[in-house]
């Protein structure tokens, strides 16, 4: 077995810490809070290894780049921030998702991603007023 270093010790307690998926970039910038001048080739290879040992497990998202989290976690899902890009887990689940499948398919697993904007993004967005009636209805000729 791998021995424990100091850097790989600061990677797996900034993935526990965050209570979300973190890309190797947020592990790269909360380790660094640990261990001054870690570097992102040390990432990669002790994100790989943590994978190896089943410290910490990969979430993988549609046209997304890989992120990691606790390997503690029972079956759960994922909501990503368009804005921020951050992803956060959901614990709550539809459940059977069976009725969903094609008949005479057998669904094994399933995984949900929910998208839109985290609460820090949306207590950070300007209020927009909603638009007037007559904004509304006056839109400029198309030429068709």
């Amino acid at each position: 077995m791998e021995r424990s270093t100091r850097q790989r010790t600061a990677i797996r307690d900034a993935i526990e810490a965050a209570g979300r998926p973190l890309s190797p970039q947020e592990v790269l910038e909360v380790a660094r809070l640990q261990v001054e001048g870690l570097g992102m080739a040390t990432v990669y290879r002790n994100l790989k290894l943590l994978l190896d040992d089943a410290s910490i497990a990969l979430v993988q998202l549609p046209g997304d780049g890989p992120r990691y989290e606790s390997s503690v976690h029972d079956h759960h899902h994922h909501f990503q921030c368009k804005q921020c890009q951050r992803v956060f887990d959901v614990h709550q689940c539809p459940g059977d998702l069976s009725k969903l499948a094609p008949p005479g398919f057998s669904v094994e697993r399933h995984e949900i991603t929910l998208y839109g904007q985290c609460k820090d993004c949306l207590s950070a967005a300007p209020a927009t007023s909603a638009p007037s009636k007559s904004a509304v209805h006056n839109h400029p000729p198309t030429g068709h």
